[in-house]
């Protein structure tokens, strides 16, 4: 890793990490300089380092606001972390082509959410999603949480909120809580395939727990709308920038 590549990854992290505290997506900025970095494949995995301490912070923060409901997400847990470790078992036996379109096509899903603001389909609702149906939604979700991961915030607030019946506080606090459960489980998975870079994972996540620190700052004061531009953009080029190479 070269000095200039220790910068792209410190600046990005602090980009994603931004844009993951008021509007999520950051993998939208990550994945791609990753890819520059250490090859698709490699990407995937690495991204899972920063993605690890970034929510352990989070953690930390919403315990100590006493959101996090416990005994709600805990019926979760099992089926989005069979699923995520499925999904992350399926994204290592892909080709790095097949995963580069994947992931170009998940940042115009993510690209097109933001811009029919996700906000409307998350502000809470009173019906709750019955079994078996609840937990196949979120074996879905952990499933593509594992592979892809980008964009996954989207789908596991728009499931706790209006599969579970949560308030966008503690589904917020939720998401967090199974996104830190099945991450550990998908980067064992990719680290078992030789496809981390630890070093690589750490630079990136100094910039992304940065990025995250400020993010939470300047919410208070500006809010969150601004920022879903920014990230309408970057998911865009990214996407068209994987499309073509």
């Amino acid at each position: 890793m070269t000095i200039l590549e220790g910068v792209l990854l410190l600046f990005g992290g602090l980009a994603a990490g931004f844009i993951n505290t008021l509007a999520g997506g950051g993998s939208a900025i990550t994945i791609p300089i990753l890819t520059e970095i250490v090859g698709i494949s490699v990407a995937n995995g690495t991204n899972r380092i920063a993605i690890l301490l970034a929510n352990a912070s989070a953690l930390t923060r919403f315990q100590r606001g006493g959101v996090i409901p416990w005994g709600r997400v805990g019926v979760l847990l099992a089926p989005t972390l069979v699923g995520a470790a499925l999904g992350a078992w399926t994204a290592t036996q892909m080709s790095g082509d097949t995963l580069r379109r994947v992931f170009a096509f998940v940042l115009v899903l993510v690209a097109a959410s933001v811009l029919f603001r996700p906000s409307r389909w998350v502000e809470g609702h009173e019906r709750v999603m019955r079994e078996p149906w609840r937990s196949l939604l979120f074996f879905a979700i952990g499933f593509y949480g594992g592979s892809v991961q980008a964009g996954v915030g989207f789908m596991l607030l728009g499931g706790l909120v209006i599969g579970s019946g949560m308030d966008l506080v503690s589904g917020n606090a939720a998401k967090v809580v199974l996104i830190l459960a099945y991450t550990p489980v998908a980067l064992l998975l990719f680290a078992s395939a030789s496809q981390v870079d630890l070093q690589v994972g750490l630079v990136l996540s100094i910039g992304q727990m940065t990025g995250a620190w400020i993010a939470a700052q300047l919410a208070v004061l500006k809010g969150a709308a601004w920022i879903r531009w920014v990230l309408v953009v970057a998911a865009v080029v990214a996407a068209i920038r994987m499309f073509l190479t």
